[in-house]
């Protein structure tokens, strides 16, 4: 089930989404690689925690060099890990581009795809608002109130992957900016 916490825009600079409530995932913890591997070996592999924990590292390693040499990787029905450029502004003409001037810095993308592309997600996700769980917990043991279980839709826009070229840091089209979800 996906948790999910209603924010309210604040960005005035887009007149459409200021004042508007969105809905934002609710990230209730971070595994580590060390953590995935323990998860993984219970999963009856025949691989040892630190087997698979070693296999992870240099996976992340290797995907890093990768994609510093402007190569795309892709990990089947997980994502397709590629170089994002971040922008300070845009150059009026080739001429004055230099890469001091106009580049803040680089990002990592992360697309994804197969069974966790966006179509996909939408069909397995299920989703609750964390407000209606930690108001139903607080409510009187009797009280049955379980909240909204509404089945995950798409999405309105915006997102920090398109591929358009790499020059835009990206973000929500609502103009919230909030990326602390871990997965960008």
């Amino acid at each position: 089930m996906i948790l999910i916490k209603l924010a309210k825009n604040k960005n005035k600079t887009i007149k459409e989404a200021y004042g508007k409530y969105y809905a934002r995932p609710v990230v209730t913890e971070t595994i580590g690689i060390d953590e995935l591997a323990e998860h993984m070996a219970s999963h009856n592999t025949p691989f040892s925690k630190g087997a698979i924990k070693g296999l992870l590292t240099d996976m992340v390693s290797c995907v890093k060099e990768l994609v510093l040499q402007n190569k795309a990787v892709k990990i089947d029905n997980l994502a397709i890990f590629s170089i994002g450029i971040i922008n300070k502004m845009g150059a009026a003409s080739i001429k004055e581009w230099s890469l001091a001037k106009f580049v803040e810095g680089y990002r990592l993308r992360a697309r994804a795809t197969g069974k966790l592309s966006n179509t996909q997600l939408s069909l397995d996700a299920n989703a609750k608002n964390a407000m209606d769980l930690l108001n139903s917990s607080e409510s009187a043991a009797g009280d049955t109130t379980t909240g909204d279980n509404t089945q995950g839709g798409g999405t309105t826009g915006g997102g920090g992957t398109s591929q358009g070229g790499g020059t835009s840091q990206g973000g929500s089209t609502d103009g919230t900016g909030d990326i602390g979800d871990g997965l960008e």
